[in-house]
């Protein structure tokens, strides 16, 4: 058993052989358990120097090697939900030597990818997804006529999500060979939540307890009321559960799964974090860490500023203690919304709804029509699972919902699956929504006062991390709806005005300082300040818009249209992401690559002046 992560590559002679799972296969049965030691230490050590995803990797060791034991993989395909698991799997498909690195921008995605390697059969990075792709790989094969097999591992997190259930009433209809792997931990990203942990819970009590299990010829459990009972309705032919670190268990069912024909279901019970005492003892703080800090880091002055999530979190508790119609909805992101406090001090007006984003917001749509007052926080990259849901429910029946909006804009290691880049672009387009930008920890939560004051659906989006500084009021004023705020005004006669939508203030006033721009934060993306941008336009020849979305149908195409509509005569630039996905890698580093850094903002908008 671990107890501290090592500062030093450990000793993995055994490791040091397997460059892919086709040289694992060569191995004697009986060297998979030093095997599984040494993939467990050089994970401990990999994450260390590049921090990362932690406990789920740790938890699936023996299952990844005996996935790539018996089945031949790439031609078998494996599909990992939600990806947070797949570090050993890299690890073993060609990609140890880079581990280190993953997150950075010149190392490995932190989740499956295929563009990354044939070994990733599918990119993950949402939950729920794995069954939905597997079976359809599963259907192509058989079209094909091709011996192949498809596995989905499934976490009992990801099967509270309903695409998952989907996947399965489709297969049952189907004579697909298709495997279904529970990786049952009791724990996503924080504890499970909901009816299918409680179900899964109560039946494991005795699970490995051979004297109170029946069992047929095939080694199925045969007693009612079993784990079993759920998922053999749903037609899947069920196995389990086992012990997910039982090599030779795992071996033996695997091999017997991979002639099997139709629609199979293996229920695999593991620790999270299994092999690091720590881990095991605290699954929520060890979901993911930080990597170890050098010397210079460790010495290294903190970040002024607040996280933005506290910040949410600190001012959804004192509304609730001020409204008592306040309810606080998330699909599965307790802690890294800032809803611990909240859920601790009013238990009874938290729900937390696992990773079930469209009902998350349809459930605030009901608790509206009944006089109560929803805040649904979510992460914007997960709002897009949300999106009928959001036009047909809230938007279209205008109620009172207020949608707190985490991680907007790049939020660095997680890359592409998480980046909140869109959020401004599918959100503009519904009507009835207020969507506010703020551009900093004080602006934020007044937006946030506004928003919750407004009697209809509204959207406050911010990044993750900290702020620049600017310390809240203790009793924030709401701000009239639509109305921004005049930073700076230009002083030279070729005057051009910056417009910032969002947490790019910081870089906006750096912008505005070196060339003498009027800099106006315009803080609302719907409504707009249209009464200041026409007096900006009758005065300025050049407005240029900046935000960290993507350009197509984003803030700066709000003030595109705005001039269009009004027949303005003026120049404009939009500065946002370009039409494309941005990796994965540190924030600044990443703005730097989108061009949004202040030396080529102001480089570009210098040329533009001059043109």
């Amino acid at each position: 058993m671990h107890r501290t992560l090592p500062s030093c590559r450990p000793e993995t002679p055994l490791l040091d052989r397997i460059d892919d799972p086709a040289t694992l296969r060569q191995l004697q049965p009986g060297e998979l358990a030093e095997l599984a030691e040494q993939l467990r230490s050089y994970l401990l050590y990999s994450v260390a120097q590049s921090g990362g995803h932690f406990g789920a990797g740790l938890g699936v060791v023996e299952l990844t090697l005996a996935l790539h034991y018996v089945y031949n993989t790439p031609e078998d395909s494996l599909i990992w939900d939600v990806g947070h698991q797949c570090y050993p799997h890299k690890i073993l498909t060609g990609r140890r030597e880079q581990l280190p690195r993953i997150r950075h921008s010149d190392g490995p995605a932190p989740f499956p990818k295929r563009h990354e390697s044939r070994y990733d059969c599918f990119g993950t990075g949402h939950s729920s997804t794995s069954i939905s792709a597997a079976l359809g790989m599963a259907l192509a094969h058989q079209l094909q006529g091709e011996d192949k097999r498809a596995v989905a591992i499934i976490g009992d997190g990801a099967m509270t999500g309903g695409m998952a259930f989907e996947a399965m009433n489709h297969a049952a209809h189907t004579s697909a060979d298709l495997l279904v792997i529970l990786n049952d931990n009791d724990m996503s990203i924080s504890a499970n939540e909901g009816g299918l942990a409680t179900y899964l819970a109560k039946h494991l009590r005795n699970a490995f307890d051979i004297d109170q299990v029946s069992r047929d010829g095939n080694g199925h459990r045969t007693e009612s009321g079993t784990a079993a009972a759920l998922f053999e309705a749903l037609e899947f032919s069920y196995s389990g559960p086992i012990d997910g670190h039982d090599l030779d268990a795992l071996i033996g069912e695997l091999s017997r799964l991979r002639q099997a024909k139709g629609p199979q279901f293996l229920h695999v019970v593991t620790t999270k974090g299994k092999g690091f005492e720590p881990a095991e003892q605290d699954p929520v703080g060890y979901h993911a860490i930080t990597k170890m800090p050098s010397p210079q880091e460790a010495e290294a002055p903190s970040q002024p500023g607040i996280k933005y999530s506290t910040l949410f979190g600190d001012w959804l508790c004192q509304q609730a203690s001020q409204d008592q119609r306040l309810v606080a909805i998330t699909p599965a992101m307790s802690e890294g919304s800032g809803m611990v406090e909240f859920a601790q001090r009013f238990p009874e007006r938290f729900y937390d709804v696992a990773i079930a984003e469209q009902h998350a917001l349809t459930l605030a749509a009901g608790l509206a029509c009944q006089q109560a007052k929803p805040v649904v926080a979510i992460y914007s990259t997960f709002l897009q699972r949300g999106y009928d849901q959001l036009i047909h429910d809230i938007a279209l029946q205008q109620l009172d919902v207020l949608l707190a909006i985490d991680r907007s804009g790049l939020v660095g290691e997680d890359g592409p699956t998480h980046h909140g880049s869109f959020d401004l672009s599918f959100l503009r387009c519904i009507p009835e929504l207020v969507i506010m930008t703020p551009a900093d920890e004080a602006e934020t939560v007044r937006l946030l006062q506004t928003g919750y004051q407004h009697p209809g659906p509204a959207c406050v989006r911010y990044p993750r991390g900290k702020g620049p500084g600017a310390t809240p009021a203790p009793n924030p004023e709401p701000i009239p709806l639509g109305q921004s705020r005049t930073l700076r005004t230009a002083g030279g006669s070729n005057k051009a005005a910056l417009l910032n939508f969002g947490h790019l203030l910081p870089t906006a006033r750096e912008v505005a300082e070196s060339l003498d721009l009027t800099l106006v934060d315009m803080r609302f993306v719907v409504p707009l300040d249209e009464a200041r941008l026409t007096e900006l336009a009758s005065d300025h020849q050049l407005l240029v818009t900046l935000e960290e979305n993507a350009i197509a149908g984003g803030a700066g195409s709000a003030v595109n249209e705005w001039a269009a509509r009004t027949n303005q005569s003026i120049a404009l630039m939009n500065l946002g992401l370009e039409h494309q996905f941005i990796g994965h890698g540190q924030p600044d580093e990443l703005r730097q690559q989108a061009g949004l850094d202040a030396e080529t903002l102001i480089r570009r908008i210098q040329q533009r002046i001059e043109a």
